[in-house]
C-alpha cells in the first residue's frame, strides 16, 4: 500500500483466527477479515481500517497458517503435484460502514520430494503463511503456475483494493 502513495499504520486487531470446519473456505477468509477490521475500526472510527485474510482451499478444506513443522508438512505435502484455490478477502471500514470484497486465484504446485518440502520448512517461512507457503519469496520455486492475480496469492489482491476505494470515493495519489 505504500508503495501506492498512501500513509500507512499497522495495527494489530488482537483478533484470534479460530478454524471453523463448518464453513467452507472462502467464507472463512470473509470472516475473519471482516473480525479483523472491525476490531481496529472499534479502535480508530474515524480512520480508513482495511484488514485482510488469506485463507488456501484444498478440495474445500480449510489450509490455514501451519500450526508447526509437522502441520507445514501435512499441507506442504497435499498441495504437492496438484492444484489448490487461494481466496483472499479484504474488508475495508470507512464512515461508519464495512464493505467486504474476496479474490481467488488458482495456483498448481509443482510434484515436492520429502527433502525439498524438509529444507523449505527449515527456512521458517511456512509458518505464518496459509497453506504453510509464500509465493512471495522461497515458496515461489514450489509453484508451477497461478491462473489469477499474484498478489491475492501473496495475502493482499492489491489490484482490487484499489478498484474498491475507487467505489468509495477515494483517489489515490499517483507517485514517481
Amino acid at each position: 500500500m505504500q508503495s501506492l502513495g498512501l500513509d500507512v499504520h499497522v495495527v494489530p486487531s488482537g483478533y484470534h483466527e479460530p478454524d471453523r470446519a463448518e464453513l467452507a473456505p472462502r467464507e472463512l477468509a470473509l470472516e475473519h477479515a471482516r473480525a479483523k477490521c472491525e476490531a481496529v475500526a472499534l479502535r480508530f472510527p474515524n480512520d480508513v481500517v482495511v484488514a485482510a485474510d488469506t485463507v488456501v482451499d484444498v478440495d474445500g478444506t480449510a489450509f490455514n497458517k501451519p500450526r508447526d513443522a509437522t502441520d507445514a508438512r501435512r499441507m506442504l505435502t497435499a498441495l504437492g503435484g496438484r492444484t489448490h484455490v487461494v481466496h483472499t478477502t479484504l474488508a475495508i471500514a470507512s464512515a461508519g460502514s464495512t464493505i467486504v470484497e474476496s479474490e481467488s486465484t488458482r495456483v498448481t504446485f509443482f510434484p515436492l520430494e520429502p527433502g525439498e518440502i524438509d529444507r523449505y520448512i527449515e527456512s521458517g517461512e511456512p509458518f505464518d503463511k496459509a497453506g504453510g507457503y509464500g509465493i512471495q519469496a522461497h515458496g515461489a520455486s514450489l509453484v508451477e503456475r497461478i491462473d489469477g492475480d499474484f498478489y491475492t496469492v501473496m495475502g493482499f489482491p492489491l489490484a482490487r483494493f484499489v478498484r474498491t476505494l475507487r467505489r468509495l470515493g477515494f483517489v489515490l495519489p499517483i507517485t514517481n
